[in-house]
């Protein structure tokens, strides 16, 4: 189950088999960032500057449940 939502063309990952720190992927298009859920820095990549907005938007609401399900994918990382 890599996808968790999409929006406006915005696709969210998670991934199992994962490293720390916890983070999402976001994809638009060619773009992928990859973003800590707790620090909401970036980790590595890029988006354009309207949906990396709005994934920092997303995240702003959905961090929890975010971190939640990178655990339940990874739990070795807990």
């Amino acid at each position: 189950m890599p996808s968790i939502d999409s929006f406006n063309g915005i696709k969210i990952n998670v991934y199992n088999g994962e490293h720390r720190p916890p983070h999402i992927h976001a994809s638009y298009n060619e773009f992928e960032v990859l973003i800590v859920i707790e620090t909401k820095d970036i980790y590595a990549g890029e988006l354009p500057n309207k949906q990396m907005k709005s994934v920092f938007d997303w995240l702003s609401v959905n961090s929890d449940w975010a971190l939640k399900v990178f655990y339940e994918l990874n739990p070795n990382l807990q």
